[in-house]
């Protein structure tokens, strides 16, 4: 089990599936959903810049490709070029309905990805991101 997963998708209804198939699971100690890559940029802003001491980020980060305003890989440049070294335990998986294989591809161009699955998160599907 994970102390803590980040899930960034624009589809509150698919954020919900997911804390309920991760509880399932028991899959992550906690679960935050934030709607917006923005708004997730903002929440490792204010993760950074903490005076908190013992301040736990997100090991996983399930991202959304397909998002208004800023997508998945925008989310993705922003994070690797000011987070990335701050919080380097921390892993992505691409959680999208994108069947685009110029997709797949792009993620293999990030090291921080390690892995790609087609939407609905499923119990089984989560047990192979552990193995």
């Amino acid at each position: 089990m994970i102390p803590k997963l980040l899930c960034i998708d624009d589809d509150e209804t698919t954020l919900l599936l997911i804390e309920m198939v991760v509880k399932k699971a028991a899959f992550a100690k906690e679960v935050i959903s934030i709607t917006s890559a923005s708004e997730a940029l903002n929440y490792y802003h204010k993760l950074a810049t903490s005076s908190e001491g013992g301040v736990v980020a997100p090991q996983l980060i399930f991202l959304d490709l397909n998002m208004p305003v800023m997508n998945g890989w925008e989310f993705l440049d922003e994070f690797v070029k000011t987070y990335a070294e701050q919080f380097s335990q921390t892993k992505v998986v691409i959680l999208s309905s994108s069947t685009n294989p110029e997709d797949k591809e792009k993620a293999k161009n990030y090291p921080i990805i390690i892995g790609y699955i087609y939407k609905p998160i499923t119990v089984d599907l989560l047990k192979k991101i552990v193995r």
